[in-house]
């Protein structure tokens, strides 16, 4: 019996000695989200106009993804999306929440379905898995994901939580100064008067990497910029007001007609290349952080958007996402495509470029694959680890994406959805039951509907959109 003993107390240390070799070795996650970020707003995606150095740095030690999609056109239907695996329509949040009143809709034909304002408690969120998995887990920034307090994040799996709330955007009333303190944000405490809320999310995610010790952590800083408000930042707007004067027609805005609203072509608004800048120089920051820390060769960064970039409003937005058409509540590409950074420890492929196109649900069991944890395919259902891609970015993949935004909303948009399968696109629209079809291949602009000249894949394709809609819930509009 004693010598059973020690052997049981070998194995006991053992196991112990194995199971901390273990927590050292798992990779810390950094997952960066930007609020209505273009796939054109960072200099590595092709932007003139703005300066994004950090982010290009990023991008140069990271695989680029150039077909990398939002699972929506608007915000809380993508944060449910990266939450929790699933489609939005599966979660049933189809719009921001709480969405816009019909009655601010222009001559509506259709009464818009009911959607669920609050992420569900029973969703096992990517936080939780982290969390139960050993990991400290922060977030920072925006959440839009649940209207009242007990679904915000430190109830999804967060255990700390700075800022997120019901908002959608800073707030410029009630005692708020939008992006400058005071926040009057219920889960962030006033700065300074004029500290800019940029930098002020990005020094507590940094405060919590010095405070997290040996254990791995999950840190979700997902930043307010570049939503609404357009409020520039105060250290670089006199730069980018000279700058904007360099341009063609010292930078006056240009549009052209889309639908019933117009579409900003030229980046050119200095308030905004003023929050890319401060977006970028965060982004330094944070990375900066890491190095000084000695995790950054053991850190997973993930770097996107939650939808287009602002471009389709009543007189334009503040940014352009040219060549691709519309943006921010369009399903066409501007609305849906983003720009996607993924770096990770032991990478072979930094600096590449992969064209297979990856959406907001992929990153739940990307993430899990990438920290050596086991897939949990019931709760991530409409996700696809983009690990091959990762380790082959020149590979090829076929795959279909729905998206489904069947409200109204004040870009104009108009209740629909979409579906792209290989490289065919096809979108409907509710009203009218119209379909436009294009082939992105060889009109990545959207310009060239061939819904007339080929209606066999146009039928194909609208079968296969209401096939996938139905299989995940989803909700229609009704007629009036």
């Amino acid at each position: 019996m004693f010598m059973k003993d020690i052997i049981i107390s070998l194995l006991v240390l053992a196991a112990l000695f194995l199971g901390s070799c273990k927590s050292a070795e798992d990779p810390n996650i950094v997952f960066i989200l930007v609020d209505d970020l273009g796939w054109k707003d960072l200099g590595c995606y092709g932007s003139e106009f703005y300066d994004t150095p950090n982010l290009d740095k990023l991008a140069a030690r990271s695989v680029r993804f150039t077909s990398a999609y939002a699972a929506s056109p608007v915000c809380s239907p993508t944060r449910a999306a990266l939450m929790t695996g699933k489609h939005p329509a599966r979660v049933n949040i189809t719009d921001w929440i709480p969405g816009m009143s019909i009655s601010r809709a222009r001559d509506p034909k259709l009464i818009p379905p009911e959607d669920i304002h609050n992420l569900p408690l029973e969703e096992f969120t990517i936080a939780e898995a982290f969390r139960e998995h050993g990991y400290k887990t922060f977030y920072a920034g925006k959440w839009h994901l649940g209207e009242t307090d007990g679904f915000w994040p430190e109830f999804q799996g967060f255990e700390i939580n700075k800022g997120g709330v019901n908002w959608g955007a800073p707030r410029r009333s009630s005692g708020a100064n939008g992006y400058y303190s005071p926040y009057n944000n219920p889960r962030l405490e006033d700065g300074p008067d004029g500290e800019y809320l940029t930098d002020r999310l990005t020094d507590e995610s940094m405060q919590f990497i010095e405070s997290a010790g040996d254990a791995p952590f999950f840190l979700y800083l997902a930043f307010y910029t570049v939503h609404t408000p357009i409020m520039g930042c105060d250290k670089y707007d006199e730069f980018y007001q000279e700058k904007s004067l360099q341009l063609p027609g010292k930078g006056e805005m240009i549009t052209r007609e889309e639908h019933d609203t117009q579409t900003r072509v030229n980046q050119s608004n200095a308030k905004y290349a003023a929050m890319v800048r401060s977006l970028d120089a965060n982004v330094g920051r944070l990375l900066e952080k890491l190095e000084q820390k000695g995790l950054a060769d053991n850190t997973i960064i993930v770097f996107t958007s939650d939808n287009g970039g602002l471009t389709s409003v009543p007189g334009g937005g503040p940014t352009a996402v040219v060549p691709l058409r519309a943006g921010k509540g369009w399903c066409y590409e501007g609305g849906i495509r983003v720009p996607l950074l993924i770096s990770y420890p032991g990478m072979q492929h930094a600096g590449e470029i992969c064209d297979v196109p990856a959406i907001s649900m992929d990153y739940y069991p990307t993430l899990l694959e990438l920290a050596g944890m086991d897939p949990d395919p019931d709760q991530h259902i409409d996700g696809n680890s983009i690990v091959p891609y990762l380790e082959d970015p020149r590979g090829e993949a076929s795959r279909t994406m729905v998206w489904h935004f069947p409200h109204y909303h004040g870009s104009a948009w108009r209740p629909g959805s979409a579906i792209r399968d290989g490289n065919w696109k096809l979108i409907e629209f509710y009203e009218d039951n119209v379909v436009e079809l294009y082939d992105l291949e060889n009109d990545l602009e959207e310009r060239v509907d061939l819904a007339e000249e080929l209606p066999e894949i146009a039928a194909k394709l609208r079968t296969r959109l209401h096939a996938e809609l139905d299989e995940m819930g989803a909700n229609y509009p009704v007629p009036k």
